[in-house]
């Protein structure tokens, strides 16, 4: 039988005061209403040695808060790559002595709806809902009951609501810059999507804007993408599968993947091909999955900040759990930041790039 939890009263009687005496000095108001330094130190002394800690359901109701965020995911919780992500709004959680509930629907559109209903139940002060992939995503109903936050999603529709997302489209023009400062400016291809921006799921957010970003970038350096190759999924299998179909034609001097799965891959079709990276193609990828460093040569890639991500997440829902209903920020998108991990996949082009 767990101990009996030691109460308000418990404090006063210990300290030979009434009961709300001691609830005005526990709450830091015994100096604004003069209550005499000797009683304030026999509250606190008394509290301290029964460590009595407040009702946070009672302090709740009278303060309107219960100090405690939802954060509801599909898969981030249990996705090793964006685990991250959480701890990042975690931490951001902690800093501001609130407590983060955590959720994942795995892509239930039922389990979402009983999981944002039990966060409401629970009176969460603010909710984010977390994507894994950048993606678009229908708002569920009812959700604006208190104020949320989209991280790593956008809504389908009219944008309602503030999101959080990593800077994409800044990331396509540092992946492109990295192959424009190495001297590349011909045999540039893609394994992904593309090269047009037709060439792209429609719900798949990162994909366009990366692809966006790259054709920037080379577009102001007068470079055109030499062609693409579309995979089905982003996965090294069909990585491999569509680097090899494009070494059945062209030799490419550099290749950009959408993600470092699929750079796996290439680095078996190159290889199948007897091409060395970065000597006879160079290669620069996104999302600096731990495969990245693993690969050999280490693969240059643009990271996804998934830890700065689920921080700037809280910040967002903390200015929005500030404002009036009225004052909130619908549609605000707050764009974060991609780094370029530099590695040894890219150097300067060399050789021919005929077909062998």
């Amino acid at each position: 039988m767990s101990p009996r939890r030691v109460t308000l009263a418990d404090v006063a009687k210990a300290a030979g005061v009434s009961r709300p005496t001691a609830s005005l000095v526990l709450s830091g108001r015994g100096r604004e209403l003069r209550i005499s330094q000797d009683v304030e130190q026999r509250v606190l002394k008394a509290a301290d040695e029964l460590q009595y800690r407040p009702n946070i359901v009672s302090v709740g109701l009278r303060t309107g808060t219960s100090r405690t965020i939802g954060f509801v995911s599909d898969t981030v919780a249990t996705s090793r790559l964006a685990g991250d992500m959480i701890k990042g709004a975690l931490e951001a959680a902690r800093d501001r002595g609130f407590m983060l509930f955590i959720g994942e629907t795995e892509g239930d559109a039922e389990l979402e709806r009983l999981l944002l209903q039990a966060m409401h139940d629970r009176q969460v002060d603010g909710l984010i809902l977390a994507s894994m992939f950048t993606r678009t995503i229908k708002v569920p109903k009812g959700i604006t009951a208190s104020p949320v936050v989209l991280l790593n999603a956008v809504p389908k529709g009219p944008a309602v609501l503030p999101a959080v997302l990593p800077h994409e489209v800044e990331a396509g023009r540092l992946a492109a810059r990295v192959l424009l400062d190495a001297g590349h400016r011909d045999g540039i291809y893609l394994i992904g999507v593309g090269p047009g921006l037709r060439n792209v799921p429609s719900e798949s957010v990162a994909a366009l804007e990366r692809l966006v970003g790259i054709r920037e970038a080379l577009g102001e350096a007068g470079v055109k993408v030499a062609g693409a190759r579309t995979c089905f999924d982003w996965q090294p299998e069909y990585g491999l599968a569509a680097t090899r179909d494009l070494l059945e034609t062209v030799r490419p001097r550099a290749l950009i993947c959408f993600n470092d799965r699929i750079a796996m891959g290439a680095y078996q079709a190159l290889d199948d091909f007897g091409l060395k990276v970065p000597a006879d193609v160079s290669v620069v990828s996104f999302d600096d999955h731990p495969i990245a460093s693993w690969m050999r040569p280490g693969l240059t890639t643009v990271a996804l900040p998934h830890y700065e991500l689920g921080r700037k997440a809280v910040d967002v829902l903390f200015t929005e759990m500030d404002r009036a209903p009225a004052e909130r920020a619908a549609g605000e998108v707050h764009r974060v930041p991609m780094p370029v991990r530099a590695r040894d996949s890219v150097a300067p082009p060399s050789g021919a790039h005929s077909p062998g």
